[in-house]
């Protein structure tokens, strides 16, 4: 099964979809109750939703910064409490939390987003140890950047002229742009979540995407903070 806030508008789906919105606790109960009376199990859960957001923290408005964690943090958390009874009770499931290699580091102009996955991160790590003994298994994989339309979704910041932030966050957003724009192929993220579904004893954190962006996760632990902060801010020209 997929979801979608708007299944009726999506065309030559290859799967049923259900109207789940994230944002929506009773949509999400709906979703779920639906598709167990359907089924009678639920076996996988993948928590795919998502949305960027950039901009200075300073005049990001702070409903947005609310509206993000909503989307990317809250409504993760309220799929999980919907599928658990069922994973407890049939004692199986697996829940795949998509995260971002952003969760791991903060970056400029996008500390929002990084905030949001890496929190998502953090759950995913500490709610694997309360249900392991259920026979439920919690991951997460975190993509680097992939060529798809994730960046149109994006709340930006607007460019404010005059600014002191102007010059470096337009420079940064550009950049954002064009590493979406050159990303990886979104099937080896479908490939990815795959092999995780059929692994065994899945592990709890999974890197996709290109080799550098992957490997800047390992930086960060082999460097100082401050020489890790001078790499990322010499990368975005900052």
């Amino acid at each position: 099964y997929g979801t979608s806030r708007n299944p009726q508008t999506v065309l030559n789906s290859v799967f049923p979809l259900v109207a789940l919105d994230v944002r929506n606790v009773e949509s999400i109960q709906a979703a779920v109750a639906k598709i167990i009376a359907t089924t009678g199990r639920l076996d996988v859960v993948i928590n795919n939703a998502g949305v960027g957001i950039t901009g200075p923290l300073e005049e990001i408005p702070t409903s947005e910064i609310k509206n993000n964690f909503e989307t990317n943090f809250f409504g993760p958390i309220e799929v999980m409490k919907a599928a658990l009874p069922q994973m407890r009770q049939q004692k199986s499931g697996l829940i795949i939390n998509v995260t971002s290699i952003a969760g791991y580091m903060g970056l400029p102009y996008r500390s929002v987003y990084s905030a949001s996955k890496g929190a998502l991160e953090l759950i995913t790590e500490g709610l694997n140890m309360e249900v392991k003994c259920f026979g439920i298994n919690i991951t997460n994989v975190a993509p680097g950047d992939f060529a798809t339309n994730i960046a149109s979704g994006r709340f930006h910041a607007p460019l404010i002229k005059g600014s002191a932030y102007e010059a470096p966050y337009g420079m940064t957003l550009k950049m954002m742009d064009e590493h979406v724009d050159s990303g990886s192929n979104p099937d080896d993220m479908a490939v990815a979540v795959y092999n995780i579904i059929q692994a065994k004893n899945p592990k709890i954190h999974y890197k996709v995407g290109a080799f550098m962006q992957k490997f800047s996760i390992v930086l960060k632990r082999i460097f100082p903070d401050k020489i890790y902060e001078k790499m990322l801010m010499n990368h975005y020209k900052l």
